[in-house]
């Protein structure tokens, strides 16, 4: 067995260290592809294959196709919006993520990114403070569960709207709950949202949402930069001089964003939300068990392509 890690921006050194040994234990060919520069490098490179590790690389269907061996893929992060799940499936591949791993780096930054537009981008000023401020979390995963935990430290009331986690387990966890995501954006000073880029969500926070929010609210998305409208976050942010945005990543139009609402919007050049030592490990040693665990015993626990 050969397992490939491609990723254009690669892993850290322990990262790759402590694959290439959980690879090399178990009896596998170990091979790395960095900082390639064209798709047509990773063609070349996943063409006798029989296991893939990314991170946010496209898995395209060019790709899979290239891959005659490939029996399993693994995208080292939560989001799994970069793999080809359709073209997975026709070639009977398992895709997989590695949920969790990245979770409390990308949790962190959610705070971060609370603090910083309260405190009106660390520029000088009167800002204000979280204690007291009530957080909707929208979508209660890991993340979220996370979030909620940091920003109760900070004295924050936490609301959370998730339909697919009972009530019941929200309110043991003093979670207010949410009857609607309207609901949600109404009550709360900052949202956070931590839903996936899926047919669903995408273009899915707008204006009817954004515009509900009182007043000086900020929206805090470290989830995926497709979710949000940009068009009606343009409209509501030129109705309501209030409203605040930050991203993890900026906007496709961010530069001109940026110019026309100044300190009231902020966006990271590139996403950032795991880019921390230990979410880069621990990511890329979970995929590389994830590969192991699959190849000895079967296990398709994280697979996402069902």
């Amino acid at each position: 067995m050969k397992v490939l890690v491609a990723t254009e921006k690669p892993f850290s050194k322990v990262a790759v260290d402590g694959i290439r040994k959980i690879v090399e234990d178990a009896g596998y060919e170990f091979a790395a592809l960095e900082k390639y520069t064209s798709p047509e490098e990773l063609l070349a490179a996943v063409a006798d294959v029989d296991a893939l590790i990314v991170r946010s690389d496209k898995v395209t269907a060019e790709v899979v196709e290239a891959a005659k061996n490939l029996k399993i893929v693994v995208r080292a992060g939560a989001g799994f919006d970069n793999l080809d799940l359709a073209a997975c499936t026709a070639k009977g591949i398992v895709a997989m993520n590695t949920p969790g791993q990245n979770s409390n780096a990308v949790a962190e930054l959610a705070l971060c990114f609370m603090i910083y537009m309260s405190r009106n981008q660390l520029t000088p000023g009167t800002g204000s403070e979280l204690k007291g401020k009530t957080l909707g979390i929208q979508a209660y995963g890991n993340v979220g569960r996370l979030v909620a935990d940091h920003a109760r430290g900070f004295g924050m009331n936490i609301m959370a709207f998730d339909p697919f986690v009972p009530a019941e387990a929200m309110e043991k966890e003093g979670v207010i709950v949410a009857k609607t995501l309207e609901d949600l954006y109404e009550n709360s000073h900052f949202v956070s949202l931590h839903i996936p880029a899926t047919e669903q969500t995408k273009n899915s926070i707008g204006y009817n949402l954004l515009s509900r929010m009182p007043k000086g609210g900020c929206l805090v998305n470290t989830a995926r930069k497709e979710v949000i409208n940009e068009e009606e976050l343009i409209k509501v942010l030129r109705e309501r001089e209030d409203l605040k945005y930050i991203t993890d990543v900026a906007t496709a139009n961010h530069a001109a964003i940026a110019e026309e609402f100044g300190k009231r919007v902020f966006g990271t050049p590139k996403k950032m939300g795991a880019e921390t030592a230990e979410a880069n490990v621990n990511a890329g040693l979970a995929a590389a068990n994830q590969i192991v665990d699959f190849f000895t015993t079967g296990n398709k626990r994280f697979q996402v392509n069902k």
